[in-house]
């Protein structure tokens, strides 16, 4: 009898990204007993839980803020227990059956709370200024304020509690594929793949995916061009003036409308010829492929830290003010259907999987 099982990832792939599904377990386990330990320390009275009331300039937009740490702490203790428990069980491939649909269920629910619905809209907006920060590093930040009123304890955990929540979903994915005897690297198996994967089916849903994702940025760019010109929209006209009055407010919105006009140009590329092969603009790369993680990357960051934001906006949502947070309403329209397109390029893009031969 033939062995179909996938073949040894460390043989075939022992360097750089190709060990993730290995890599991925070990931290996750790292990462939950660490958190865990963390909040038996907040639980026992320590100081620094991250979820405390605090001064307006200090907190965050998380769906656990507020809360108490007499409430809280105590979960946080017990789900760093139980995640270093499955994610040593994740890492080592044990269990089968009920067991293994429990331990997949644990992981799941673990990686989309600490990815999406725990973090507020601080990733997107560390994102979006990471140049900005990188210079302050070196040269300070203008005027009275400091960098740690920019990375605060409160926003520093979210960013903790997101890099775990990506882990577990790493984890999850892998254990997942090595336990139903797929390939870890490439989720293919024995079974022939489904039609809707076919590059040509992927080309079709991922143009629709682009298009919902570009239209899902235009009610934040109309509004925050708007406000430039001076036509409140969807805010009132003293709140206008206020920001008229605060030097580069209007300034900001614009830049960051503009960002989200070209991001929304950049994403044709994950169905156009110009995301497969360097157009001749790029001169010094033209006619050469594209590698695909150089479009993959920035995608999938982009559209895991919309979300979160998106559903931020959704629970602070006013409607006396709907030009405020409503358009970032869509962000989660929008991280989602980039999702989408970007798993459609990746489809059309890959080849036959080094790891296990199959494509």
């Amino acid at each position: 009898m033939t062995d179909t099982a996938p073949k040894e990832p460390d043989r075939l792939a022992p360097n750089g990204w190709h060990r993730w599904p290995d890599r991925s377990g070990r931290l996750v386990v790292v990462w939950s007993a660490l958190y865990g330990l963390a909040g038996l320390y907040w639980a026992l009275g320590g100081d620094g839980y991250p979820f405390a009331r605090t001064v307006e300039d200090r907190s965050s937009s998380s769906i656990l803020e507020p809360s108490s740490a007499a409430v809280v702490a105590p979960v946080m203790a017990a789900f760093g227990a139980v995640g270093t428990v499955v994610g040593v069980l994740m890492t080592r491939g044990h269990g089968t059956g009920r067991t293994r649909k429990a331990l997949l269920a644990f992981g799941w629910t673990a990686g989309v709370a600490l990815a999406l619905l725990v973090p507020d809209y601080s990733l997107l907006g560390l994102l979006v200024f990471a140049p900005v920060l990188l210079v302050f590093v070196f040269t300070g930040v203008p005027g009275p304020q400091e960098l740690g009123d920019i990375l605060y304890w409160h926003r520093v955990h979210l960013i903790i509690v997101f890099v775990g929540g990506l882990l577990w979903l790493a984890t999850t994915l892998s254990y997942q594929r090595r336990t139903g005897r797929r390939c870890v690297r490439c989720g293919r198996g024995d079974r022939a793949a489904a039609g809707w994967t076919d590059p040509a089916a992927a080309l079709r849903w991922g143009r629709w995916a682009v298009w919902v994702a570009v239209a899902s940025t235009l009610p934040y760019d109309i509004t925050r061009i708007a406000w430039y010109f001076g036509w409140p929209m969807g805010i009132t006209d003293e709140f206008l003036k206020e920001m008229q009055d605060t030097p580069h407010m209007l300034e900001i919105g614009l830049a960051l409308g503009v960002v989200s006009t070209l991001g929304s140009l950049l994403m044709h590329g994950l169905v156009g010829r110009w995301g497969e092969v360097w157009p001749r603009w790029v001169w010094f790369k033209r006619g050469r492929p594209v590698h695909p993680a150089t479009a993959l990357v920035p995608a999938s960051v982009v559209a895991v830290v919309l979300i979160p934001a998106g559903l931020m906006a959704v629970r602070e949502y006013d409607t006396a003010m709907w030009g405020t947070l409503g358009p970032s309403v869509f962000w989660v329209v929008w991280g989602v259907a980039l999702g989408v397109a970007a798993y459609g390029y990746h489809l059309r893009r890959r080849g036959a999987c080094r790891h296990c031969g199959r494509g």
